[in-house]
């Protein structure tokens, strides 16, 4: 498995932008697709973003789509979510996870590698 440490959350006002970033333990990085989950009060863990090994290809859930934008670096083992346009339904612990299956090329499920999350708080 991969040791995953997100950073970045924080307060923002509606409308404004955070980035979060994830720095992942394996010499590996770049065989695992990687992702963006988030998690409300009282509501489950649901996905957010995916990006391939590659970093080619992306997926984003219908409620970030446009204002969210993941990104790789595998030199660095880094992934990276830039959110802009952040409103108060944003309001969630991201985490970021590692899938290791090279079966699909950004898997919205299937993850078994997850950080400690991260608050990110969207007043309004």
């Amino acid at each position: 498995q991969v040791q995953l440490v997100e950073s970045g959350g924080g307060l923002v006002q509606a409308g404004g932008s955070l980035r979060l970033s994830c720095a992942a333990s394996a010499r590996t990085f770049s065989t695992y697709a990687m992702g963006w989950f988030r998690q409300a009060p009282g509501t489950g863990r649901v996905f957010v973003a995916a990006i391939s090994r590659s970093g080619r290809f992306t997926s984003y859930a219908d409620s970030v789509k446009d204002r969210f934008t993941i990104s790789r670096d595998n030199a660095k083992n880094t992934v990276d979510l830039q959110m802009n346009s952040l409103k108060p339904e944003d309001t969630a612990v991201y985490y970021c996870a590692a899938n290791p299956s090279p079966m699909v090329a950004v898997p919205t499920t299937g993850y078994n590698s997850w950080g400690q999350g991260t608050q990110v708080t969207v007043s309004s």
